[in-house]
């Protein structure tokens, strides 16, 4: 329903009513909802996180436009990031929603059925599991955790407490892909043979400021942005965005646009477990800056069914080109793979390789070896958070498209390949070509990135590349095992700063 209001008032509204946002307290019992909501009751929205997907993937785009939902609180800890998605839900004239800085409060509310967390990596665990114990549904954004562990106590404070909590991958729910996904796996192609995935995204510098430290704007609670990462200076120029590259807040590229392709390959690989073994090389080039995660990087993911292979590539085509690169490569066998791109746009997608064909995810289409085209799938993409919207309403596990099951091990498929190179050595570009010349996959993937660095200007065999060691892993457990695992393993969890905890005990 549109409300008529003066825009001043609205935001006056909207900002007074998160005044007082004090400490509160933490949240050990729910305040159990039983109640099944039908199609024409309201579901009470909670935006935490109004920059970028919280702006649009959660409130613009999705629930301002859903029947019988309404968005009556947002949380963040810039004021600033509040007054954006507050003007959002003015111009497309919904209600004013109460303003917290403090995602405690906001769980308070006992108005708010649901939350939805589109915060930094470094939030997404605790405000998933403060929401459930707080009686909340959650749809959180990928990846859904900044570490292994707390994937973990996410999926088991979702159990203990009922609720309903969707890892926001949109490819679970675009029927076209599921198409794809079934006919691959009925086998109309024979086995699979290979998956490969790649994120090629410009990345430029981030600057250089972390001795010094960066401006922290003044419509910031800082303790509360940093929760449950440590809080010093601001480590970098930009407080927003730019933390993906820095591993106390973000992830790196795998883990920022990795998490829906590697959650598609392990889709269509049937594993509702680990890889075996993880491997992962590369390094930050082109530019000297606060950036700790690799802008260019290669990992392997060693599953029983077949292999994924992920490249990461944050450079253009050239430097003297701002296209992104297109994917081609001839598989051992001698079948070309092609994913042809033109535009400066990111060029993320996947093919999965067969025994007699192969098939690009990105558009749909399968082809046999020859590369003649064999089908192209029919479906639409659904709003992944209409899906989320209507499973609340059901409470039914099976109508949640991505549960927060899968959503935690394809994020601790990031959280591997990212361990890999943490724990790796600055080796040479012989080195590295030597450690797999028994593998032809990985030896093309190199050539190609050499060649990729050397039309922009770089030479990899005069640069340092990290090599990170074969790393064992124990799906069960949840952790690594072998000649490394006890340098790896300190990455399956973090250091927290209290009072932004995550417990044993959930």
């Amino acid at each position: 329903m549109k409300i008529k209001q003066n825009r001043r008032n609205f935001i006056k509204t909207t900002a007074l009513a998160g005044a007082g946002l004090g400490m509160a307290s933490r949240y050990s019992t729910a305040a159990r909802w039983s109640g099944i909501l039908g199609s024409n009751d309201t579901i009470n929205v909670g935006v935490v996180g109004c920059r970028n997907h919280g702006s649009w993937a959660h409130l613009e785009d999705s629930y301002l436009n859903f029947p019988n939902v309404n968005v009556i609180g947002l949380c963040d800890p810039d004021l600033a990031s509040i007054d954006r998605c507050s003007k959002i839900m003015y111009d497309k004239g919904a209600r004013p929603a109460k303003a917290y800085t403090d995602i405690r409060k906001m769980l308070e509310n006992k108005d708010i059925d649901v939350i939805s967390v589109a915060t930094p990596n470094h939030w997404h665990a605790l405000a998933t599991i403060w929401g459930c114990q707080a009686g909340k549904d959650v749809c959180v954004e990928k990846p859904v955790s900044h570490n292994i562990w707390e994937g973990r106590k996410m999926v088991e404070a979702a159990e203990k407490y009922g609720r309903i909590v969707q890892a926001d991958h949109d490819m679970r729910s675009n029927t076209k892909i599921e198409a794809a996904v079934k006919y691959i796996q009925s086998g109309a192609l024979g086995k699979i043979k290979f998956c490969h995935s790649w994120v090629y995204k410009r990345r430029t510098s981030i600057g250089k400021v972390r001795e010094s430290g960066g401006y922290i704007p003044r419509t910031v609670d800082y303790d509360l942005y940093c929760g449950p990462a440590p809080m010093g200076p601001l480590p970098r120029v930009n407080l927003h965005y730019d933390w993906h590259w820095q591993w106390d807040f973000g992830c790196g590229e795998i883990g920022n646009n990795g998490p829906h392709h590697l959650d598609l390959c392990r889709w269509v690989l049937e594993h509702n477990d680990l890889p075996e073994r993880v491997i992962t090389f590369g390094g930050r080039y082109g530019y000297e800056d606060d950036g700790e995660t690799p802008n260019t990087s290669i990992t392997l993911y060693d599953y029983k069914t077949a292999p994924i292979l992920f490249e990461v590539r944050g450079l253009s085509r050239s430097k003297d080109d701002p296209l992104m690169d297109s994917f081609k490569t001839i598989t051992q066998k001698g079948v070309k793979l092609f994913y042809e791109w033109e535009s400066k746009n990111p060029n993320t997608a996947n093919i999965i390789v067969c025994e007699h064909g192969f098939v690009d995810m990105g558009r749909q289409i399968a082809y046999d070896n020859d590369g003649n085209k064999i089908k192209e799938f029919e479906g639409e993409g659904v709003n992944s958070v209409l899906n989320f919207v209507k499973a609340v309403r059901s409470r039914k596990q099976e109508d949640i498209k991505a549960p927060i099951i899968e959503g935690h091990l394809s994020a601790s498929l990031c959280h591997m390949g990212n361990i890999s190179y943490r724990v790796g050595r600055e080796s040479s570009y012989e080195e590295v070509n030597d450690a797999f010349r028994n593998d032809y996959e990985i030896l093309d993937a190199l050539e190609r990135t050499y060649q990729h660095l050397r039309a922009n200007g770089l030479n990899m065999k005069e640069l340092p590349v990290i090599l990170g060691p074969w790393l064992n892993m124990d799906s069960k457990k949840e952790r690594f095992t072998g000649e490394h695992a006890e340098k790896a393993n300190k990455y399956i969890s973090r250091n927290y700063r209290e009072p932004f905890a995550i417990r044993e005990q959930v």
